[in-house]
């Protein structure tokens, strides 16, 4: 045992032991401290350090520290250690701890211990902070001390103290190398301790590790992979380590299985959508050359159609000698995965998006994709000149008369079914069509009602195409004008049969259109119906047209047979033999293999749609901000001329309002005054004369009031119904000229959406106004002839005074009747007309309100548009600033759509 080993165990006295000794130790080192004093120089340090630690194992800690104390030689650490021991034992932590602290030495080995007994004391204070920092600072200082790395792992676990716990299992392995902390660190990862971690902090881990064991190396690298997926911080990690990766050896003969197929995923994961391309530039290269490098046999073809997927849209991004690797493997492999599948999971993704972004995929492409999804039923493409007699020989085949003797102008798809349909099918709209003569309606090439772009889908009993698995695909016959239709169905079909007269077989114009058809479609099998044999009545004749042309047709398609056929011989035995030359001719090849090429072409042709979508679209927003800017402008005139129109018909119709109520107050001011004097005969002689001023006054009140009644009130009345007349007229032309400004307004918007309707209710409340104000006035009696004026007044003292007397009665009366008819009662007369025209005055108030009212509708109608069209302007402008400001929101998933499609496109050809 060493020294060091003693004084950790507190042994050193057995150094100091005579051998062979049975006596106590107590009772040995008293005798030697008593022979060493009495040396001239004694030196018994060594001998209390050894009777220290004797009285500290019988936990006699107060001796021992008395003991301890008085050290003065080289022990002198170790036993203020050991004292700092003994203050732990009698729990006195802090005095321990001030001992430990205070000790100086250059031993590691003390150094160590001091700091594991300060671990103690922390721990029994609670410091764990004080605790997590001395076990450090020990791993630190001598990491080979036995069980310092254990304790330290041992205290963070118990502690919780995942950090520290994954930093000492990191520092550990690679400072040892040792696969058992390797395996420590990726129970931390898989245990979810490790995820604050950033993924660069685990590098020089794995470089340690690949070097040490590279099938370990490969289950770390996969732990950390999904922690750091878990908590999304894969493109950091996959940047982080690819980039690593990169640089270590490996090669596909190692089994990379897990990594392999943890490549994939993140493949996958990455070109999902989440990530612009710019982010992912940074990312795929390293990816792809590392999943590449690695890559198993199950993911091999994948892998390399992907680096090559990913080359050809951003070319250089790759070395070349990943690609040329990528192309080996490529036409090493063999496709094992399910084409048709995967393409149209493709597709539906690209529907889901464009849904997503109000991008409509229109019903023709999505039936085609349907159709072509069905690997149970091949399709039979029948195309020929017109007059080959191709739709009697389908009309053959199908057991009935379906297509009719005109020829037709669009492409029908007759398949069997259980229940008969026949449905039109165009990009916006599916329309069913009710039975045969409306399907000879729209088909009809001389009727033309049928849209360009629109397929027909014809299902019905078919024991023919049941029996075969067949779908027949009919064209218009190809002329000049509707080659494109027939181009557009090779990419629909699974083979060609092509229609020929057997009067004029193979002709230049026939092997023209051929020959453009197999440029479309290179690998599209084609063969020939030498159709209406029962023309040729010589056998020989006959057969040798047959051996002719099938002679010339083998010039330009050497594998294309020739079947003879009659639509007139409606025998069983054709028909067998039709069936049998179909099954021998088109039902060799591949299906799957096939269709999974066609559902490619139509997958690229959607992505390039939406892409001419997206600039349609962007030019789409543009034209709607000019045409609503147009729109306001327009608006905001018609809004200014209405305004300008509802002054106007105000002013107008207010003018001639008051027109004829003045005219009325200019007869009542007139007329008034007459009938006062024309009370003159109610003076007579035997007037009396006393109170002959209320007679008066009371019959001119009368008087007024029955000339109001029944002269001014009917004539105001008549008059009102001439203005209200006047005023329809008016608001008429108003309308007039609303309606017409409306229906421009609509051919502009190309629809009914503005209707600019008055209020003509106006005109109501005026004739109920008119008749309420002329049924009756019944005004206050006015006081004519009481008021206190000299004449008046004079007047009515002589009548009073000289009423009595007979003699002068007759100048009272020539007094009173000469006072009547030279007074003055124009004020009178005011007054009277005044309050008659109250009511009417109170009526002329109301009407620029009311013309206010009769026009409101067409402005708000107005206003209303106008903000609508600024909404538009708004949204749509918005939208473009967005469109504009980040294209990639749109570009870049399309551009991942190519990328895939890409990808599945070389896998198709894999092995070829």
């Amino acid at each position: 045992m060493t020294l060091e080993n003693q004084l950790i165990g507190k042994v050193f006295y057995e150094t100091l032991l005579p051998p062979d000794q049975t006596a106590h130790p107590v009772r040995l080192l008293g005798d030697l401290y008593q022979e060493e004093q009495k040396k001239d120089m004694p030196d018994v340090s060594h001998i209390r350090f050894a009777q220290g630690e004797l009285y500290f194992h019988n936990k006699d800690f107060e001796a021992a520290i008395f003991k301890w104390e008085n050290i003065n030689n080289q022990l002198e650490p170790w036993a203020k250690k050991n004292m700092g021991d003994a203050f732990f034992e009698l729990g006195l932590l802090t005095t321990a701890e001030d001992i430990y602290k205070s000790v100086h030495t250059e031993s590691l080995v003390l150094k160590t211990e001091i700091a594991l007994q300060l671990l103690s004391v922390y721990i029994e204070q609670g410091k764990r902070d004080e605790a997590v920092n001395v076990i450090k600072g020990a791993v630190a200082l001598n990491p080979e001390y036995p069980n310092v790395t254990g304790l330290a792992r041992a205290f963070f676990e118990e502690n919780g103290d995942w950090g520290n716990a994954v930093e000492l299992a990191v520092n550990e392995a690679i400072r040892t190398e040792s696969l058992e902390w390797f395996d420590v660190l990726k129970t931390y990862v898989d245990n979810g301790r490790a995820q604050s971690l950033p993924p660069v902090y685990f590098n020089e881990a794995l470089a340690v590790l690949h070097r040490v064991d590279r099938a370990r190396f490969e289950a770390f690298a996969a732990s950390l992979w999904n922690s750091y997926k878990q908590e999304g911080m894969a493109l950091s990690w996959q940047m982080t380590f690819d980039q690593l990766f990169l640089g270590m050896e490996a090669s596909r003969t190692d089994a990379w299985h897990e990594l392999s197929a943890l490549y994939k995923d993140a493949y996958l994961q990455l070109i999902n959508g989440q990530y612009y391309i710019n982010e992912l530039k940074g990312v795929m290269p390293n990816l792809l050359t590392n999943w590449l490098k690695i890559t198993d046999s199950s993911h091999a073809m994948f892998a390399s159609a992907a680096v090559l997927a990913w080359h050809e849209i951003f070319p250089l991004s790759i070395d070349e000698t990943s690609i040329q690797d990528a192309e080996t493997l490529v036409y090493q492999s063999r496709s094992i995965t399910n084409g048709v599948e995967e393409t149209l999971q493709l597709f539906e993704e690209i529907v889901k998006w464009a849904g997503n972004n109000d991008l409509d995929v229109g019903n023709r492409i999505r039936w085609i994709v349907k159709e072509l999804s069905d690997l149970q039923t091949s399709h039979l493409l029948v195309a020929g000149l017109p007059g080959a007699g191709k739709s009697s020989f389908i009309n053959s085949v199908l057991g009935e008369k379906v297509l009719g003797p005109a020829a037709t102008s669009t492409v029908v798809m007759f398949k069997d079914g259980e229940i008969a349909s026949i449905n039109e099918i165009e990009d916006n709209k599916v329309r069913e069509i009710e039975g045969l003569a409306e399907f000879h309606e729209r088909t009809d090439v001389r009727k033309q009602t049928h849209s360009r772009a629109a397929v027909i889908d014809f299902t019905l009993q078919s024991p023919f195409l049941r029996e075969h698995g067949l779908a027949i695909i009919d064209t218009p016959g190809i002329n000049g004008t509707n080659v494109e239709k027939v181009m557009t169905c090779t990419q629909f079909a699974d083979s060609l049969l092509f229609v020929m007269n057997v009067s004029a077989p193979f002709t230049e114009q026939e092997q023209d259109i051929l020959l453009q058809i197999r440029d479309q479609a290179p690998n599209l099998p084609v063969h020939f119906l030498l159709n209406k044999m029962d023309t040729i009545y010589d056998q020989q004749e006959a057969v040798g047209i047959v051996e002719n042309t099938w002679a010339r047709v083998k010039e330009y398609f050497p594998r294309a047979k020739v079947f003879a056929f009659s639509s007139t011989y409606e025998s069983k035995a054709q028909l067998r033999e039709l069936a049998e030359f179909i099954k021998e001719n088109f039902s060799t090849r591949n299906i799957a293999e096939d269709r999974t090429g066609k559902l490619l072409f139509f997958v690229r042709r959607l992505i390039k749609q939406l892409l001419e979508k997206r600039f349609e679209k962007e030019n789409g927003l543009v034209e709607s901000i000019q045409w609503n800017e147009d729109m306001k402008v327009k608006l905001n005139g018609a809004i200014h001329q209405l305004n300008d129109l509802q002054e106007e018909k105000t002013r107008t119709i207010k003018k001639s309002y008051q027109q004829t109520k003045n005219e009325i107050k200019a007869e009542l001011l007139e007329k008034i005054p007459e009938l006062l004097r024309g009370c003159t005969d109610v003076i007579s002689e035997d007037s009396n004369f006393r109170k002959i001023h209320l007679e008066l006054n009371e019959e001119m009140n009368n008087r007024i009031q029955n000339y109001l009644d029944t002269t001014v009130l009917p004539k105001y009345y008549s008059a009102l119904q001439d203005w209200i007349a006047f005023a329809k007229e008016e608001f008429n032309e108003s309308q007039n000229y609303l309606n017409e400004l409306s229906d421009g307004f609509n051919t502009l918007y190309g629809e009914d959406r503005m209707s600019l309707e008055c209020d003509f209710k106006v005109l109501d409340d005026w004739r109920r106004d008119s008749d309420r104000m002329t049924r009756g006035v019944q005004l206050e009696k006015v006081n004519i002839l009481l008021r206190f004026t000299p004449q008046q007044f004079l007047l009515k003292s002589a009548g009073t005074l000289l009423g009595a007397l007979s003699q002068n009665r007759t100048m009272l009366q020539t007094r009173y009747q000469t006072f009547l008819e030279n007074e003055d009662y124009h004020d009178t007369a005011a007054s009277i007309a005044d309050r008659f025209l109250l009511q009417f005055d109170l009526f002329e108030k109301s009407l620029d309100r009311d013309v206010a009212i009769f026009f409101r509708n067409p402005l708000d109608v107005l206003n209303h548009a106008v903000a609508e069209a600024q909404t538009s302007i708004e949204t749509s402008r918005a939208a473009l600033e967005n469109m504009r400001a980040k294209p990639e929101i749109y570009q870049d998933p399309l551009t991942l759509f190519e990328l895939r499609l890409r990808q599945y496109e070389w896998i198709s050809v894999a092995g070829r």
